[in-house]
């Protein structure tokens, strides 16, 4: 109920008479069918009797033209103002959505599974759509007419119109919640075992790479249609009582339409209606009826949508949220890093990632963090960007903690990963997102600080050529260059390199570190990585294991005296 009125109230309030046109039309078009039926049944009737007078057919005769082109028409314009007021609905959801997740754009991987996040976007924003066409019109609809017939009915008998609307509450009320009790479990787990499906998918297409080279891919494989068959399990159960279920209600259809037969034919033995309404009263029931039936449908994808919404829900509790009562700070230009007696732990029980870790990083140093998988090098990174808080200890950013600083933090840090994202436009667009207001002038600056000018100008759109998707137009280390290109137009003072040459040849490796030591020489340069090529450039190397600190010096320190470090140092020259 709060995820309702999170999330579906204050939208029914802002689009109320578009949603109330809505149900009118839905309305009007069971009420044509309806009529439609009524007409169809006395014409049938009175063309039979061969009436003295051509106007006792004719007249029946327009009006079922009339109505069979008024249902239609409204069903038309029914659709047309639902789908108007839920394409506005998820418009502004995905808005928000999106701006919940742009200034997080850097850890979305961090914050979120891709999994989920595909699940969000893909398939719970479109449950949404299903919650307004599929059930809450439906549904309005149904009682709407569901009084208006026991009304109709009650005009000529009362007693019988309670009986009618006692059988069609059945198909209102009573199935619904039978069917919503019944498949509850059976939907969330379809609903959970397809989230697994595709978070286990998109992380490892993701990491293809790494299933292959581990020898691991069969297991992958395996365990993948195991969780597929379990979503098809599912689904069968479900469709299994969708069948069961259609099936019971055309029973109970057809007794309802039995009902009325009998009770037409006793009113017209009474003298109470003409026999030619005999067919016209039983007839009406199929409009009625199919208005009925499909609100225990709509009524059952409750926990769907109910699942769907605490997902949306869940990433927008995972967003930090800016205090907006702390004051803005300003840009340093010249930014110590002070860490002291920093510690991070991801579950209680745990191994800390980081434990009690002390590092004075002065601006301008250049400074490389080695280590294996898991010895809290990206943990370091996360908690230097202020994407996690640190369980203990804290880090400085001349003299503020990442977190004081926001979105702001990337005013002061810039970032170049493996795999920096580059989109679909041309080359001067991407270099741009560094710098908004930037000149064709200062873009070109970068180009050549980077090296890239003469192979971009050499090519015949110059700046203007298309990435394409992700950069795929360019190699491995152009890509990387252009990404240093825009945050050298951002221009931070702090620079972290999180293994920005992973994937390229030794030849292109040791160029790009050149370039990239030379045009950040009067930056703080943070360079994580498992490579010791191009350490000579640094001013200091910390190897850390387990969290902590094992080994630091300069280069030259640590060839002299530490084997280990001169081991790892010629092998990794080859």
């Amino acid at each position: 109920m709060e995820l309702f009125k999170l999330y579906i109230q204050p939208y029914l309030k802002q689009y109320k008479w578009l949603m109330t046109i809505t149900v009118l039309l839905g309305m009007m078009t069971v009420l044509a069918a309806a009529l439609l039926n009524f007409t169809s049944g006395y014409l049938i009737t009175r063309a039979s009797e061969m009436p003295w007078n051509i106007l006792m057919i004719y007249v029946p005769v327009v009006l079922v033209r009339a109505f069979g082109i008024a249902r239609p028409v409204a069903r038309y314009f029914e659709r047309l103002a639902g789908h108007n007021a839920v394409l506005k609905i998820l418009s502004t959801m995905r808005v928000n959505l999106y701006d919940m997740l742009e200034p997080q754009a850097l850890f979305v991987r961090s914050r979120f599974q891709t999994g989920d996040l595909l699940g969000t976007l893909a398939d719970d924003i479109e449950h949404l759509q299903d919650a307004y066409i599929r059930t809450i019109f439906p549904t309005i609809t149904a009682l709407f007419i569901l009084l208006y017939s026991v009304v109709a009915l009650a005009i000529y008998d009362w007693l019988f119109a309670l009986w009618i609307g006692l059988c069609l509450s059945v198909i209102v009320f009573i199935y619904p919640i039978f069917s919503l009790y019944f498949l509850k479990k059976k939907q969330m787990k379809e609903k959970e075992s397809k989230g697994k499906q595709y978070q286990s998918l998109t992380d490892a297409v993701l990491g293809i790479s790494d299933w292959v080279i581990s020898g691991k891919k069969d297991r992958f494989i395996r365990k993948y249609m195991e969780m597929s068959e379990k979503t098809h399990e599912a689904k069968r159960e479900i469709a299994f009582w969708n069948h069961s279920r259609t099936f019971q209600l055309q029973v109970i259809t057809g007794l309802i339409l039995v009902f009325v037969g009998l009770w037409a034919g006793h009113q017209a033995t009474l003298g109470n209606i003409l026999p030619t309404y005999i067919a016209s009263f039983a007839l009406v029931t199929f409009p009625v009826l199919e208005s009925l039936v499909p609100v225990s449908h709509a009524v059952e994808r409750i926990p769907t949508y109910e699942e769907s919404l605490q997902r949306i829900d869940s990433i927008k509790r995972t967003v930090p949220k800016q205090n907006d009562s702390l004051r803005p700070i300003e840009r340093s230009e010249r930014p110590d890093i002070e860490i002291n007696h920093l510690s991070y732990q991801y579950e209680a029980g745990r191994d800390p990632a980081v434990k009690s870790l002390s590092l004075h990083v002065p601006f301008g140093q250049k400074i490389a963090i080695l280590g294996r998988s898991g010895s809290g090098k990206s943990t370091l990174l996360q908690l230097l960007l202020g994407v996690r808080s640190s369980t203990d200890g804290e880090i400085l950013i001349d003299g503020e903690k990442p977190e004081r600083y926001g979105e702001n933090i990337y005013d002061v840090i810039g970032v170049l990963n493996q795999k920096p994202y580059l989109f679909a436009t041309t080359v001067e667009n991407n270099i741009r997102l560094g710098k908004e207001q930037a000149t064709k002038e200062d873009i070109e600056r970068v180009i050549r600080q980077v090296g890239l000018d003469e192979y971009i100008h050499s090519l015949p759109k110059g700046m203007d050529t298309q990435m394409e998707e992700a950069g795929q137009r360019f190699s491995g280390g152009e890509r990387q260059r252009i990404a240093l290109a825009r945050i050298l137009l951002k221009d931070t003072p702090i620079v972290i390199l999180d293994e920005p040459t992973v994937g390229l040849d030794p030849a292109t490796e040791r160029d790009l570190l050149s370039t990239m030591f030379s045009v950040l020489q009067d930056k703080t340069v943070i360079l994580i990585t498992h490579h010791l090529i191009g350490l000579e450039n640094m001013d200091k190397i910390i190897f850390m294991d387990h969290g902590k600190i094992k080994m630091s010096g300069t280069h030259k320190q640590l060839l002299e005296t530490n084997e280990r470090y001169r081991q790892l140092y010629y092998l990794d020259r080859g």
